[in-house]
């Protein structure tokens, strides 16, 4: 349309002297008006325009006010009206608000951890859910300071999200959470000597999980769940932990040796059992043989008597006579033999060889 225009004007400009009318070119005018300048049309459709523009507007309008808020899984929406928090936490979902009338603000709920260290670490952001604090500092029983490192896992009551925030605020675990932990680290701990920590850490860890639920447990509307608490350190003073050092090896040192008394006690046992044994060995081999010379010497007599039952007189003639026979054979090699009887005519007992010097002068 603009190429229209120039030529439109360029052509007039050429025909005559422009938009004055007058002059010679005009001729039959007389010096009346010249030819008029059509009329154009700027609106370019101004109603549809105007339309477009005015929700262009409502657009930026609702982006800027931002009507509306999303609540992710592991949050809630706390609705706030004209300042006032509603009772109700808003789920997770799409949700409509009246702009700078209502606002929602969104609180986690999802597992959180606070660390109590001697060493504070990074914990990595307020969205982690991770938060590190300075270790609970305890006076024992004695006044000794003694340093407790935990770790404590909870998350926001979900149900009643909205009245813990309205209660607490949004800083609700560090006016909750933190105070009863020290609180109750001290009062469990302040009972004990601080030698007798590390032998009682089962029984202290207990006391403490106790005490914190209990606590945490009878506020109103119980605005944490409480998952886990451990106790992760007990770190005593040097000097403690020195002498408890020493004590374990002044233990160390009494167990080695009941060790090795009974160890000496098994050895004399052993050697004991050793020599009873080889003693009733002894014994028994001992009894054996007294046995046995006891059963034979029976034996000896019994055969002895059963012989002398079977002796009879006319057996004895018998035998001396074969015995006579024999020294009567003897004396024929040996004449200087001499044969000595017993009385009463019976076997002779004695032979004396009269060639053997020494015999002969004993028989004499």
């Amino acid at each position: 349309m603009a190429s229209d225009m120039n030529d439109y004007f360029n052509k007039k400009k050429s025909q005559g002297g422009g938009f004055g009318g007058g002059g010679n070119s005009g001729g039959g005018n007389g010096g009346g008006k010249g030819p008029e300048m059509p009329k154009l049309d700027f609106n370019f459709g101004g109603g549809k325009a105007g339309m477009i523009y005015f929700l262009i507007a409502v657009v930026l309008l609702l982006v800027l006010a931002k009507p509306f808020a999303i609540i992710e899984e592991g949050e809630r929406g706390i609705l706030s009206t004209n300042g006032k928090y509603s009772d109700n936490a808003l789920l997770p979902g799409l949700h409509f608000v009246i702009p700078v009338i209502q606002k929602v603000y969104i609180v986690d709920t999802r597992v959180r951890i606070i660390n109590y260290a001697s060493r504070i670490e990074a914990s990595g952001g307020s969205n982690s859910g991770i938060n590190s604090k300075p270790a609970v500092t305890v006076l024992d029983k004695r006044g000794l300071p003694v340093s407790i490192e935990l770790t404590v896992q909870y998350r926001l009551n979900s149900q009643f999200a909205a009245q813990t925030i309205s209660n607490w605020g949004f800083s609700w675990e560090d006016k909750i959470i933190n105070p009863v932990v020290r609180d109750i680290v001290r009062t469990v701990v302040g009972k004990y000597d601080a030698e007798s920590l590390p032998q009682l850490r089962n029984q202290i860890a207990a006391e403490i999980d106790k005490g914190i639920r209990d606590n945490i447990e009878s506020l109103k509307n119980s605005p944490a769940d409480l998952q886990s608490i451990q106790l992760r350190e007990i770190i005593l003073p040097p000097k403690v932990k020195e002498q408890i050092e020493r004590v374990q090896v002044a233990k160390q040192e009494v167990q080695r040796a009941e060790q090795e008394v009974q160890r000496a006690k098994q050895e004399a046992l052993k050697r004991a059992a050793e020599a009873e044994g080889i003693a009733q060995k002894k014994r028994i081999e001992a009894q054996g043989k007294a046995d046995a010379v006891t059963i034979e010497a029976k034996a000896q007599a019994q055969a002895n008597k059963i012989i002398a039952q079977s002796l009879t007189p006319k057996l004895l003639q018998l035998e001396q006579i074969q015995v006579q026979g024999k020294f009567n054979e003897a004396l024929q090699t040996n004449k200087d033999a001499k044969i000595f009887l017993t009385p009463g005519g019976s076997t002779p007992n004695i032979w004396v060889d009269m060639k053997d010097k020494q015999q002969r002068t004993t028989a004499k």
